[in-house]
């Protein structure tokens, strides 16, 4: 035991002693200066620099293509819809070849009528009523009249 008592208190071992405490505490210290530093290093703030200045170079062709896209997918739809209406119009002619069909529609929007057939008109009487109704036009002037005539006729082609 005398041995361990002296080398106990020997120099080199409380310097060695020494060192190891000391070294102890910048080892403390510095692992609580790197727990309060911040996580942002600069490789960090670099790549989030990259990263915000790719997002706005690529925002503008981002929403070009977003926009384009949509624009060919209503221009599709469009052409779809020629499409649809070309085949009722082949459908419409195709129909306009048979005698019958033409014969029919001639009968109905003409109101001819075969040799021999009597043909009859039928009013509707509130047709009628209304067409009475708009006899109060000859007590205004002719030209409220004339005005009133275009307005109609421009009314009817929209």
């Amino acid at each position: 035991m005398a041995v361990k008592d002296r080398d106990r208190f020997s120099t080199a071992t409380r310097i060695k002693l020494l060192g190891e405490q000391t070294a102890a505490r910048v080892y403390r210290s510095q692992t609580k200066r790197q727990a309060r530093r911040s996580r942002l290093t600069g490789r960090a703030a670099l790549l989030a620099l990259v990263l915000c200045s790719l997002v706005v170079a690529l925002a503008y062709p981002i929403r070009q293509y977003v926009s384009q896209r949509a624009e060919i997918a209503d221009l599709e739809r469009q052409q779809e819809q020629a499409r649809q209406r070309v085949e009722q119009l082949r459908d419409l002619k195709a129909r306009w070849q048979d005698d019958a069909y033409a014969e029919q529609q001639i009968r109905q929007r003409l109101h001819y009528v075969m040799p021999g057939e009597t043909g009859f008109i039928v009013v509707d009487p509130g047709a009628a009523q209304q067409s009475r109704a708009e006899l109060g036009a000859a007590d205004r002037p002719w030209y409220a009249n004339v005005w009133d005539g275009v307005d109609k006729s421009d009314a009817s082609d929209q």
